[in-house]
């Protein structure tokens, strides 16, 4: 049986009803960050893909709502919640999260400094949510016609993305670590638009550019994903190596960048056998059976 902390309930639903009113649609989480309100199909003995229209509550970001009254009926269901979720991808602001984690082994920052480097595009000021764990969750506004999916490590490690489907821990949360917070000066601000360059990252590779880049486009990015991998430092260098590879074999350049990448493993301190075989893992990750055409 949860414990309840009317308190922390009361607190956790006045900031639900708070965003709200700026257009963020919310569940009840519990001390777990997972929605406070289990699914009511659990027991069913042949459950059957449902996303509310059975007209109960349990269904997740689906029962997300910008209205007061749902919300405090949502909320009193689940009188053990202590946090509440923020829906991403819905309108008006079609919200997409990236979640900076301090779990990894890799500076999810520094990674995400380079990757604007790397592709020409700056994080707009916008709301920034703290984390209890040290992380940070960027709010960024996308276009109403894109869907953006949700990825883990995707990216670059340790840089999560929330999208459609997904959410993020709203401010003012308690949560079994800590309370979630807005670093000071953004939690008057609105998510900003999305850089398309940045846009385009988050998206699938056969929506979002061109399988096999230009000669001068594939020389570029081949001479930053080999960049990537030599700014590695003990404890990160398998893992930004399998990165790199992934995403040079998911534009084409794969094969060619081998080599390169290889001796750039190398020089972090990996021997030429392991960055091979993890070379040869991104490879099978990414062939073509496992894309879309």
């Amino acid at each position: 049986m949860a414990t309840i902390d009317r308190r922390a309930t009361t607190l956790a639903l006045a900031h639900a009803l708070s965003a709200a009113e700026r257009g963020l649609a919310v569940i009840p989480l519990s001390r777990t960050k997972l929605p406070a309100l289990r699914s009511p199909h659990r027991d069913d003995p042949d459950p059957r893909p449902c996303h509310g229209e059975c007209g109960r509550f349990g269904h997740g970001v689906y029962d997300a709502s910008t209205e007061p009254l749902r919300i405090r009926e949502l909320f009193a269901a689940a009188p053990w919640a202590t946090g509440y979720g923020i829906a991403c991808g819905l309108h008006p602001h079609h919200l997409i999260g990236v979640d900076l984690d301090t779990k990894s082994d890799t500076d999810s920052s520094a990674a995400l400094r380079e990757l604007a480097l790397r592709h020409l595009f700056t994080i707009p000021d916008t709301v920034v949510v703290l984390t209890p764990s040290g992380g940070r969750h960027l709010w960024l506004s996308g276009p109403a016609d894109v869907v953006v999916p949700n990825s883990a490590s995707r990216l670059a490690p340790g840089i999560d993305i929330r999208g459609a489907g997904g959410y993020l821990v709203g401010p003012g949360s308690r949560t079994e670590h800590g309370v979630y917070g807005t670093a000071p000066g953004t939690s008057r601000l609105a998510p900003a638009p999305c850089p398309p360059e940045l846009l385009r990252l988050l998206l699938p590779a056969h929506t979002s550019r061109a399988r096999h880049p230009t000669s001068s486009a594939g020389e570029r990015q081949g001479q930053g994903l080999v960049q990537f991998v030599l700014a590695a430092h003990e404890g990160q260098r398998n893992t930004r190596l399998f990165w790199a590879a992934c995403r040079a074999y998911e534009n084409g350049i794969g094969p060619r960048l081998t080599a390169p990448l290889v001796r750039a493993a190398v020089r972090t301190g990996l021997t030429e056998r392991e960055a091979r075989s993890t070379i040869a893992s991104a490879a099978r990750m990414t062939a073509p059976s496992t894309r879309h055409p």
